[in-house]
């Protein structure tokens, strides 16, 4: 397993939409491998294929984490049992609405308060390619939401409340 550098705004892989997975091979799964090495190397909470480069629609993420945009966590604050990947993830339904502070590993010297759902299910496909759906609430579905929007092109910063720009 590889740590991939990770893509830096203002990038313009940032900024395309990922394509779909048709299938997934060993170099899908290879990539996923390297994504979750990336993630925890760094210090990320979730990771979204384009910030490695590739456009695929594929996404890491941490859910038992406890998380501080300014303070990444390290390897001895994770349970990997806790990660989730999802392949082609798209979002069902939506509730709620709660601002937090967000950080991205590709803008690694930003925060700001984004607007979110509170709780979210989401569908997409595990490793073997089975579809899953599952329901999240709190900084969970928040994580789910930033990364998917990684897949659309999209950054926290585009959704930050205006007063927060500067």
């Amino acid at each position: 397993m590889a740590i991939l550098p990770i893509k830096e705004y203002p990038d313009p892989v940032l900024r395309k939409r990922a394509k779909e997975v048709k299938r997934i091979r060993k170099r899908t799964l290879n990539l996923i491998a390297n994504m979750i090495e990336t993630m925890c190397a760094e210090g990320g909470v979730g990771l979204a294929a384009n910030q490695v480069g590739v456009l695929q629609r594929i996404i890491v993420a941490d859910t038992g984490t406890s998380y501080d945009p300014r303070h990444r966590p390290n390897e001895k604050d994770r349970n990997r049992e806790n990660l989730t990947v999802l392949v082609n993830p798209e979002i069902l339904s939506c509730q709620g609405e709660e601002a937090a502070e967000e950080g991205c590993l590709s803008l690694p010297e930003r925060t700001g308060k984004v607007k979110r759902a509170y709780s979210l299910k989401i569908r997409g496909l595990n490793l073997k390619g089975e579809v899953l759906e599952m329901e999240y609430t709190g900084l969970s579905a928040r994580i789910f939401q930033h990364e998917i929007d990684h897949l659309d092109g999209v950054l926290f910063i585009d959704r930050m409340e205006r007063e927060e720009e500067g």
